[in-house]
């Protein structure tokens, strides 16, 4: 079939670097000829590398750093999980339980002049013991207007709890005491507290209620003395009071290693880690099997009169 017509080459010799637009900026030639000197390279800011030494040298001294801090790492003992921090809270400062230094409106807040009221629901096979000793000691600081109740669920209640709290005969006007104080006997599993009857929530478990009331005391003690504290305090109820004789056997012999460091469970004076203890030691009936530092532990609390008071209760 012959050609239709013919076409004239549009890009004939020379035609492509003669009609180059004048706007395109020229670039150097990638596929120079072999043996073709390169193009003279561009000069570099100044600023650019002034820039780029200066962040070597940040990294360098980051670098010397991190070198410096290592070596310090490893010249640092740290104490493993074993560490005995006993001897640490021997220069932690305690208050005596006696002193008039706390102030229940600042711990329990102002209600407009009413009188605080604690009410304490506890079964009567199986009295708390510390809260007892706690009231007690209580009674040593404020003025407590205390009272003992039966609730309906509980059949009979024994003479002497009910006059756990001696005689209350001779009572005064309720706006000049600083704190109420009421005991019920009633048919609990645990023992319940409500400080606020309308808003709060009960507080359950000896221990739990007896954290609460010995608060009042206004103690402060450091992070290492008050961790101490709440492991006595559990302790003393999970495995002295509600754990098997294997766990007892452990508690003794862990009790009477530490009292043989010092007098109390913790540090130098009484805390509520003794308080409880001795009164689980005193429902569990161990009291007579304790090893020697045990024993004369127990009879330094029972030389106190909160505790003495509570031991008529048992007999």
């Amino acid at each position: 079939m012959p050609a239709m017509y013919k076409v004239r080459p549009l890009h004939s010799a020379g035609v492509l670097a003669e009609h180059l637009p004048s706007c395109m900026y020229p670039l150097p030639n990638l596929h120079r000829a072999p043996g073709t000197a390169a193009p003279p390279q561009e000069e570099v800011d100044p600023s650019l590398q002034a820039l780029e030494s200066r962040q070597e040298e940040i990294l360098k001294r980051l670098y010397e750093l991190k070198s410096a801090v290592d070596g310090l790492s490893k010249m640092i003992q740290t104490p493993d999980a074993d560490f005995d921090v006993t001897n640490i809270i021997q220069t932690d400062e305690f208050s005596p339980l006696t002193t008039n230094g706390a102030d229940l409106d600042l711990m329990l807040g102002k209600d407009y002049g009413a009188l605080k009221d604690v009410v304490i629901n506890a079964n009567p096979s199986l009295p708390p013991l510390s809260l007892l000793v706690i009231h007690s000691l209580l009674c040593e600081r404020y003025k407590i207007l205390s009272a003992v109740h039966t609730h309906s669920s509980v059949k009979s209640v024994p003479e002497n709890l009910l006059k756990c709290f001696g005689d209350q005969t001779k009572k005064q006007p309720r706006h000049e005491y600083q704190l109420g104080f009421t005991l019920i006997w009633k048919d609990v599993a645990k023992p319940q507290m409500k400080f606020s009857i309308q808003t709060m929530c009960p507080i359950e478990g000896e221990g739990n209620i007896a954290r609460f009331l010995f608060s009042l005391f206004g103690q402060k003690y450091n992070a290492v003395t008050s961790t101490l504290i709440d492991s006595w305090v559990d302790t003393a109820i999970f495995q002295l009071k509600e754990g098997s004789s294997k766990e007892r056997g452990a508690v003794l012999r862990s009790m009477n290693a530490a009292l043989g460091k010092s007098s109390w469970l913790v540090g130098n004076e009484l805390t509520l880690a003794d308080v409880v203890a001795w009164s689980a030691l005193q429902q569990t009936g161990s009291a007579n099997t304790a090893p020697a530092n045990v024993q004369k532990w127990m009879k330094s609390c029972e030389n106190l009169a909160p505790f003495s008071s509570v031991m008529k209760l048992l007999k």
